[in-house]
């Protein structure tokens, strides 16, 4: 089976956020103690992805290249792919068809925030087994968001965005697993009313073939970040998670050192590049103790 490969949306105007986001990227933001992008880059390399892409904005490539570079830190490659103008989610397989190859993938928002040890072992599981997923979260408000209707074998029967009268709690996030043909499907997606190619008439030609699950995301956290009181919400998630529970959640480095992409003498140089810092003591600490003495110290799939 060929290698699934991961896709970092981090483009847009982060319109939701301005005025914080009009000379910044809304990815680059802070979520507690580290940038926005660190939470989902951790979750595709815990989900064992190690060639990732990010498909960003002309006017940010630059920035996201001096947060991230090339990967090596993270012990993975890290590539970049420039987003024109915004013109929908499905756009992302066009861009991205060559990095591809005719590898599965995983395509995550970059303000998307999946937190928890549970929530991380059921992204971690439909990974490695499942074709086609989207992933449901349960709310309270599902007529605010995509909705998700399924069958009793929890095969998809239908996405309805925002409905007036939802017949399931479960929000359909940030999060996609699509097989190879995601590209050459992408390619028969027709513009919106709205002008854009839409995630949702993707996947309704893998609903239409029988062939998208749905995962239900339970016992952890999602977040969308894109407005100012979700963003504080999980910046204080994040913070208490660590001073309560000792979790650090959304750290690239931690989930490398697990994963065993980077060795304790990489961790420690990190770690040392930021000595100041409350991040800095806790990447160190990891290494010191290492990570069968210590697995609490661990990021989750933030």
């Amino acid at each position: 089976m060929t290698k699934r490969k991961g896709i970092l949306l981090a483009g847009g105007t982060g319109s939701r956020l301005f005025p914080l986001t009009h000379a910044v990227s809304k990815q680059l933001l802070p979520v507690y103690d580290k940038p926005m992008i660190f939470y989902p880059l951790s979750l595709l390399i815990n989900s064992g992805i190690d060639e990732i892409v990010i498909i960003t904005t002309p006017a940010q490539r630059a920035s996201f290249e001096a947060c991230l570079g090339d990967g090596r830190a993270f012990g993975i490659t890290l590539k970049y792919i420039v987003q024109p103008s915004p013109d929908g989610l499905a756009q992302a397989y066009l861009l991205a068809e060559r990095f591809l190859d005719g590898a599965p993938s995983m395509m995550v928002l970059g303000d998307n925030l999946f937190c928890g040890p549970e929530l991380e072992a059921q992204i971690t599981q439909a990974a490695s087994c499942a074709a086609n997923a989207v992933f449901g979260y349960p709310v309270l408000d599902p007529q605010n968001y995509g909705v998700a209707n399924t069958d009793v074998a929890g095969r998809v029967t239908s996405i309805v965005e925002k409905p007036e009268l939802p017949v399931s709690d479960l929000a359909v996030t940030g999060l996609y697993l699509l097989d190879g043909e995601a590209s050459e499907r992408a390619r028969s997606v027709r513009p919106s009313m709205r002008g854009e190619l839409e995630i949702t008439d993707l996947l309704q030609t893998y609903l239409e073939d029988g062939r998208l699950e749905v995962v239900r995301l339970e016992n952890g956290r999602w977040f969308d970040t894109g407005a100012p009181l979700n963003l504080l919400d999980a910046s204080n998630y994040v913070r208490n998670q660590l001073a309560q529970h000792n979790r650090a959640i959304g750290s690239p480095e931690l989930a490398a050192f697990r994963r065993g992409l980077i060795s304790v003498d990489q961790l420690l140089r990190r770690a040392a590049s930021m000595h100041q810092t409350e991040y800095g003591h806790l990447l160190k600490g990891a290494a010191v103790r290492g990570v069968s003495t210590d697995p609490s110290l661990l990021a989750t799939s933030a």
